[in-house]
C-alpha cells in the first residue's frame, strides 16, 4: 500500500480484528497499536499476513502513558473494561475522548441487551444497522458506520469452477451460532470449499489463506456461501461481493437486507432453499453471471472504501476535537 498524508490526529486503538483494523488504516488518520513480547490478545501491533501503510504505528505498551493522542479506539470489552486502564495513564484515562467499537450483535435475547458501555462521554459505533437495532445503547451516545472493504484492481468474477467457497475462521470451533451443521448439510449436497483457520478440521478445508491471495482465488467460484446464523455482517462476505461472487446465505441479521434475491444472489430461512438455489447456479452459469454483475454493484454501492473512510474520518476528527467532559453530539440508539 503506498504512503497516505494524514492530518497529524493520533488515535490509540488495539489490534482486535486484523482485516477490520486494515480497513481502518485506509482513513487518513495516524494509528498506534500497542504491542507487548509474545503478542497477547489486542497486542500483536503490525502483524498478520496485511500490507500495512505507513500510518499505522507501534508503540510498547507500557510506553503508551508518555505519548500523546488525540482520541482512544477501544474495539472489545477487554479492551473496556481492562487494557486501557492497564496502559493509560490517570491523565489520558480521563481527558483524551473515547470512543469504543462494537463489531456484534448482542449474544444474550436482544430485548434486554443493556450494551456494556455505559458512559455518555463515549460514543458507541456500530458496525451495521442490525446490531445497533438490537443492542440498547442506553445512556451512551450512538452511531452506524457500515463496512467499507476494497480489493485489488483487475480481479474478475470468472466463476469457472463448478463449486462454492465459505469463508470462516474456526468454523467447527465456535458453535451452532456460526452454522458449521449448516455447511455441513449444504456441502452434502453441493461441492464447496472452506477457507480460515482451522478449515483442516473439515473434508472440505483448504487451509487459512492470506487476504491477497484468498482474493485472487475467489473469482474462480461460481458461488460464495455465508452459513452463519447469527453474528455481524462478515468482511468475507462484503469482499466477495465486491470480487463479483453470487452471495447464498442465511436471511438473518444485516444478510437479510444485504443480499438481494435474485439480483445480487439469494438469502433464506430454509437451508434447503439455499441447496436448491446452489444446485441451479452450478448448472446455469449464466444466471450466476447476471448474480455477480448485481453483486459486485451492490458493494459499489455500500460498502465502498472512501465512503468507509470518510465516515471514520468525520467522526474521529468531530469526536476527537472535544474533550471528555464535552456535550455528546451523537445519535442515541435506544430504539
Amino acid at each position: 500500500m503506498t504512503p497516505r498524508a494524514t492530518d497529524g490526529v493520533k488515535v490509540l486503538t488495539w489490534h482486535v480484528h486484523g482485516s477490520y483494523l486494515w480497513y481502518l488504516s485506509h482513513v487518513d488518520v495516524e494509528w498506534y497499536l500497542p504491542v507487548r513480547d509474545g503478542q497477547p490478545e489486542g497486542y500483536g501491533g503490525r502483524g498478520g499476513s496485511f500490507a500495512w501503510p505507513d500510518n499505522v504505528h507501534e508503540v510498547p505498551a507500557d510506553e503508551v502513558r508518555n505519548g500523546q493522542y488525540d482520541l482512544v479506539l477501544t474495539q472489545s470489552l477487554k479492551n473496556w473494561e481492562v487494557d486501557r486502564h492497564d496502559i493509560l495513564s490517570a491523565d489520558q484515562l480521563h481527558d483524551l475522548p473515547r470512543i469504543h467499537l462494537e463489531h456484534d450483535p448482542p449474544k444474550v435475547w436482544p430485548n434486554e441487551a443493556l450494551h456494556p458501555v455505559q458512559d455518555p462521554e463515549t460514543l458507541l459505533v456500530h458496525v451495521t444497522p442490525f446490531n445497533a437495532l438490537m443492542w440498547d445503547g442506553g445512556s451512551t451516545p450512538t452511531t452506524v458506520i457500515d463496512h467499507g472493504v476494497v480489493v485489488p484492481e483487475g480481479l474478475t468474477w470468472s466463476g469457472e469452477l463448478d463449486r462454492g467457497i465459505t469463508v470462516v475462521n474456526n468454523l467447527g470451533r465456535r458453535g451452532r451460532r456460526l452454522g458449521p451443521d449448516v455447511f455441513r448439510l449444504i456441502a452434502e449436497q453441493v461441492p464447496l470449499d472452506l477457507a480460515g483457520m482451522n478449515s483442516d478440521e473439515f473434508e472440505q478445508g483448504i487451509g487459512d489463506i492470506g487476504l491477497a491471495e484468498l482474493h485472487r482465488r475467489l473469482g474462480a467460484y461460481r458461488f460464495f456461501l455465508n452459513p452463519i446464523r447469527y453474528t455481524s455482517l462478515g468482511l468475507a462476505v462484503c469482499e466477495a461481493m465486491a470480487l463479483g461472487l453470487p452471495i447464498l446465505g442465511l436471511a438473518t441479521t444485516e444478510m437479510s437486507i444485504a443480499v438481494e434475491n435474485g439480483v445480487s444472489g439469494y438469502v433464506e430461512t430454509d437451508p434447503a432453499r439455499l441447496v436448491e438455489h446452489a444446485q441451479r447456479l452450478l448448472r446455469d452459469p449464466s444466471e450466476a453471471a447476471v448474480l455477480s454483475e448485481g453483486a459486485r454493484k451492490r458493494a459499489q454501492e455500500r460498502f465502498g472504501i472512501d465512503r468507509f473512510a470518510r465516515d471514520w474520518k468525520a467522526t474521529l476528527t468531530a469526536w476527537g476535537g472535544r474533550s471528555a467532559a464535552g456535550s455528546p453530539a451523537a445519535v442515541r440508539g435506544d430504539a
